[in-house]
């Protein structure tokens, strides 16, 4: 069954930690909607290698349209928690218990909606300080799966494993 995945995202993303997860759920036959401030404007990676145009504006959609979330990294997530709407997004999708997959910076906007306490994540190493201090359960591993709602994974080097496990969750919901 098709899932839709909403993707948080703006300038300065990592490239692949947008472009490997999108391509991975779109070859298993989901559909990939990325959100930002203005729908139809072009966003660019941190690398100049992806430009996306954006599908859905934040004040456009709701948490309940969606069946995952997706949070790649970069400098996108950082700017983006500076903005209320989104961090209200990322909070209301923790709330749903619907599956969150966060890569390298993308757990700054968990910490931001106060949804990592309790939880087992990883990330890259500059804000894993950020994640223990906001309650996190943190282990350096490649990839790690909370309660099936919740995959992480620290760096662009991780993308097979977080994409495998994105995958195993999306298909089993």
């Amino acid at each position: 069954m098709s899932k839709k995945i909403a993707v948080l995202i703006t300038d300065e993303f990592e490239d692949a930690e947008f472009t490997s997860p999108a391509q991975a759920y779109q070859n298993a036959g989901h559909q990939v909607i990325t959100i930002e401030k203005k729908a139809g404007n072009t966003i660019t990676g941190k690398r100049g290698e992806a430009k996306v145009t954006i599908d859905k504006a934040i004040d456009d959609v709701n948490e309940s349209d969606f069946d995952a979330l997706l949070l790649p990294g970069g400098h996108s997530p950082d700017s983006l928690r500076g903005d209320d709407r989104f961090v209200e997004f990322t909070r209301a999708f923790a709330a749903s218990g619907k599956p969150i997959f966060a890569i390298c910076h993308g757990p700054q906007l968990l910490i931001s909606a106060d949804a990592v306490r309790g939880k087992k994540m990883t990330a890259v190493k500059p804000i894993v300080v950020d994640l223990i201090n906001a309650g996190a359960d943190f282990f350096d591993k490649e990839v790690v799966v909370d309660n099936d709602t919740l995959v992480t994974s620290r760096t662009p080097d991780d993308l097979p494993a977080f994409n495998r496990e994105s995958l195993r969750i999306l298909n089993k919901k």
